[in-house]
């Protein structure tokens, strides 16, 4: 089964919308100066690399990729032995989240939905997502 969402992170476009208008007031009372420059649109494009979560599923993959793709990850599907919705709690926080009781790598943008996937080597991932039984049902249909 194939599978194919983009999540939208609201609170990441208010953010760097934000920081446009910070820095858009910062360099009209300054001087230009190269180095703050740079610096600025590094943040910029940091900042828009995590407005969007794709998850992508296919025949032997299930792939994410952050923004434009400045981070992705590809999960063997023959190595997952188990997925179950679940919900995060507030304190996880959004992007990347390692966490360390119980130990597992979280990927999130928005919302505190998710699915939760286990690894035959027992590493476990969360997949933030807007339709978590709908991913949970095509990973379970294409580890089958």
């Amino acid at each position: 089964m194939n599978y194919k969402h983009t999540q939208i992170g609201y609170l990441v476009i208010f953010a760097l919308l934000g920081t446009i208008l910070l820095f858009g007031t910062i360099l009209m009372q300054e001087d230009l100066n190269y180095p703050i420059l740079v610096f600025m649109i590094l943040i910029l494009l940091l900042l828009s690399s995590f407005v969007t979560l794709q998850v992508t599923l296919d025949e032997r993959y299930l792939k994410i990729k952050f923004g434009y793709g400045i981070y992705r990850k590809s999960f063997l599907l023959q190595e997952i032995i188990s997925v179950k919705t679940v919900r995060n709690h507030w304190y996880y926080g959004w992007g990347i989240r390692v966490w360390f009781w119980p130990y597992m790598l979280i990927y999130n943008i928005s919302g505190f939905d998710a699915v939760e996937i286990r690894m035959k080597n027992n590493k476990i991932y969360r997949i933030g997502t807007d339709e978590p039984k709908k991913l949970e049902q095509a990973i379970t249909q294409a580890i089958r």
